[in-house]
């Protein structure tokens, strides 16, 4: 059997309001979708890392409408390298994992760390840390059963330290807490694979092992640079950047990779294909379906 055990969509507001989360979730529950990671920082449920109770209460309810398995994408601009503002982001996701507690989901998501060429002073300390910070916060989780899910980031900068995909598997080792593990994203990977020279498979070889959440969606693996496209579809149509397309329509190896690779038990295979794509969301739903299967019969031929 596969160590995957569901497979949806993420899911925001478009302007800080429950009202268009809600539409989003009744899409997805029309199409058949279990499983829904809730962009919550795109909700004002948060004020300077304290929650605002009368907002949870109305998120609450409005989760407890759908037969959802829930996860959490934390602060997007999370980075725990940051000496200024890890403290701020530190307190902002011990009150996101309280609201994970409150709807039942077991994952919150944390962006691995970076700094600017120009922090020189602050790059000797950064991976502690960020090592550090994910330590505390796993311990705050503890009592709520929620787990850290590491992301791997891509560059985004000339110039930048950012940790590799096979970096933040080490940093998920040394950290070595139950409620830590590795997130791969696999179009992250392919990017920041891309753009350094490394072996993008071995990349993800690396980070398996310790990885208890996926992001999937698709790229061409083609670093953007400094271009700006005018329109986001001219991006896709030179298949540069972070595309976050439905699955076939870059250039990834999905079955390929799902026969070769095993996670850790209670995986969740996410989407983060958003509503742009939502004609196209049915067929990658399907397409996730069947690599959960063929991840299962690649394990049981391992075992």
């Amino acid at each position: 059997m596969s160590t995957i055990i569901a497979t949806g969509f993420n899911a925001g507001s478009t302007d800080g309001e429950l009202d268009s989360l809600e539409l989003d979730l009744r899409d997805l529950a029309e199409m058949g979708v279990d499983t829904v990671e809730l962009g919550l920082t795109t909700l004002d449920i948060i004020t300077g890392g304290r929650l605002v109770s009368d907002r949870v209460e109305r998120l609450v309810a409005l989760t407890r409408e759908f037969p959802f398995r829930y996860t959490v994408h934390g602060l997007v601009s999370s980075n725990f390298m940051d000496p200024v503002t890890c403290r701020y982001q530190l307190d902002a996701a011990k009150a996101l994992a309280q609201v994970c507690d409150r709807i039942g989901a077991g994952i919150l998501v944390q962006h691995g760390g970076h700094l600017r060429a120009a922090q020189i002073a602050e790059r000797a300390g950064a991976d502690q840390r960020e090592r550090e910070a994910l330590f505390e916060l796993a311990e705050f989780c503890r009592p709520y059963g929620v787990r850290i899910a590491f992301e791997n980031i891509f560059t985004t900068e000339p110039g930048q330290y950012r940790q590799t995909p096979a970096e933040v598997a080490e940093t998920v080792k040394t950290v070595n807490h139950p409620n830590l593990v590795a997130l791969i994203d696999f179009s992250h990977a392919y990017l920041e694979s891309t753009y350094r020279g490394l072996d993008f498979r071995a990349q993800l070889r690396a980070m398996a092992p310790v990885a208890g959440h996926l992001h999937v969606h698709d790229s061409f693996g083609r670093p953007q640079g400094f271009y700006e496209p005018y329109h986001p579809q001219e991006a896709t149509a030179m298949g540069i950047g972070d595309l976050h397309l439905p699955l076939g329509w870059g250039d990834i190896d999905w079955g390929d990779i799902f026969s070769e690779l095993s996670f850790l038990p209670e995986t969740v295979l996410m989407m983060e294909i958003g509503r742009r794509y939502h004609a196209e969301q049915p067929e990658s739903l399907e397409h996730a379906r069947r690599l959960i299967t063929l991840n299962g019969q690649r394990n049981a031929l391992a075992a």
